[in-house]
């Protein structure tokens, strides 16, 4: 077995034209789960994420691993909005 480092890619992996987000929307609109169990068992479920929901990208997880943390940090964000975006905000 060859050893990779974290931030090394194997010269075998290409992603030329590759889509970023390829697969994005179909993630949004719901997926099916499927687990087959040691004991012979299988579980099926649908996720269809609420609506609202905010996919947090890999990179950014490692931030904000739960809710708590990405709602303090967008709401030390909002002063530095406009105020325009501020108002709208209020309104909605």
């Amino acid at each position: 077995m060859v050893q990779v480092k974290d931030n090394d890619m194997r010269a075998e992996y290409d992603f030329t034209g590759g889509v970023r987000g390829k697969h994005y929307r179909a993630m949004q609109a719901g997926y099916t789960i499927t687990v087959h169990k040691a004991d012979g068992t299988t579980v099926v479920k649908d996720v269809v994420p609420q609506k609202g929901a905010v996919i947090l990208e890999p990179d950014i997880r490692v931030y904000f691993p739960d809710s708590e943390s990405v709602n303090r940090a967008l709401r030390c964000l909002i002063p530095l909005l406009p105020q325009k975006y501020r108002a709208k905000a209020k309104k909605a």
